[in-house]
């Protein structure tokens, strides 16, 4: 991708939160010029990897295969024994036509909250011991409500709507054509 792809993407990204009166930390607007003005204060958000993460997933094709995020807040797992914070806290956008491909997390748990925009869409599987996609019932949290689903069931998450994954369940989400 290049750069002036980037920042278009990051561009739209920032409007699209300000529709959404969800407001980024200071440090998503600084340029190079400030960037280079810091020193160790900023230590935290450069060992944690916070800030804009745009990827199209090694496929080459952002809008099919892509997703834009900003960390706010990442935890470190070398600092969790040390009282570090052990959660993260991430903002998504996924366009129309684009898919966040199958995968899991080993230790992470995971809250996928629909802030605005259209309905997203998620597809689930438990994974086997293997990291294999298992034909299991998966059991999620819907807004405080723990449910079954058939494995590859897709759930449906509107406006407010939040699903939260345990490790080792499989998923991949995508925005419902026409939702937006």
């Amino acid at each position: 991708m290049k750069r002036s792809d980037v920042n278009n993407i990051m561009r739209e990204a920032v409007e699209f939160f300000k529709e959404q009166k969800f407001y980024l930390p200071k440090f998503a607007y600084w340029t190079l010029s400030d960037w280079k003005t810091k020193g160790v204060e900023i230590m935290e958000i450069i060992e944690n990897q916070l800030g804009w993460d745009i990827t199209d997933f090694g496929n080459e094709n952002f809008s099919k295969f892509g997703l834009l995020l900003f960390t706010i807040r990442n935890g470190n797992l070398d600092d969790i024994h040390k009282g570090g914070k052990n959660y993260c806290e991430k903002i998504m956008v996924v366009e129309e036509g684009q898919i966040t491909p199958m995968h899991h997390h080993y230790q992470k748990w995971e809250d996928i909250i629909n802030r605005g925009g259209g309905i997203l869409l998620i597809q689930i599987y438990n994974a086997t011991k293997d990291d294999k996609l298992a034909e299991t019932q998966v059991s999620v949290s819907i807004d405080g409500v723990k449910e079954t689903f058939d494995a590859g069931s897709i759930i449906e998450l509107e406006h407010g709507d939040s699903i939260s994954l345990t490790p080792d369940i499989y998923h991949k989400f995508w925005a419902k054509e026409g939702s937006g």
